[in-house]
C-alpha cells in the first residue's frame, strides 16, 4: 500500500484532502460509506476512487449518496463530473430528481450530468430546469447549454 502523493490533481483541481495512496476499490468504499471515519479520510479515499475510475468505482461512489453529510454528497457529484463517464449518470439523475435531497447535492448532480454531457440526461435537466429552486432551475440551464455547447463544437469539425 503506496502512500505516494501527487502534488496536482491530473485532473485540474485542487482537491480539499489528497487522494489515498490505496488502490482497492473495495477498501476505499468501506473508509468512504464509514459514517464513524474522520471526513478527511473519506475524502482521500473520495478522490483515490476518482483517480481509479471506471465502473467500479464510480458504484463505490454511489454507495456513498445514502451518506448523512451533505457535504460529501456534494463532492461525490463533483467528482462523477470530473471523472465524465456516462455510468454515473443514473445516479446523478436520481440525487437531482430527490426533492428531498440537500439542495447543494441536487445543484451538484445537475453540474455534473452537463460536465460528463451524456444526452440521456437531457430529459431530466429539461424537467428540472424550471424547479421552483432557483439554485437548482439555473444548474440545469447551465448544463443543458453546456452539452449543447459541447455538442455544438462537435458538430463544427
Amino acid at each position: 500500500m503506496s502512500e505516494d502523493i501527487p502534488d496536482t490533481s491530473e485532473f485540474g483541481s485542487v482537491d480539499p484532502a489528497p487522494p489515498s495512496g490505496m488502490t482497492d476499490v473495495e477498501t476505499l468504499r468501506e473508509i468512504l460509506c464509514n459514517e464513524e471515519s474522520k471526513m478527511f479520510a473519506r475524502m482521500r479515499a473520495l478522490f483515490a476512487l476518482r483517480n481509479i475510475g471506471g465502473n467500479e468505482s464510480v458504484d463505490a461512489l454511489a454507495n456513498a449518496f445514502d451518506s448523512e453529510s451533505a457535504l460529501l454528497k456534494h463532492e461525490i457529484a463533483y467528482v462523477m463530473g470530473q471523472m465524465q463517464d456516462s455510468h454515473a449518470v443514473p445516479y446523478l439523475i436520481e440525487r437531482l430528481s430527490d426533492s428531498d435531497e440537500d439542495l447543494m447535492v441536487r445543484h451538484e448532480a445537475a453540474e455534473a450530468l452537463g460536465a460528463i454531457g451524456d444526452r440521456v440526461a437531457m430529459d431530466t435537466l429539461e424537467k428540472f430546469r424550471y424547479d421552483s429552486e432557483p439554485v437548482i432551475a439555473e444548474s440545469c440551464e447551465v448544463a443543458i447549454d453546456l452539452m449543447n455547447w459541447v455538442q455544438s463544437k462537435s458538430l463544427e469539425y
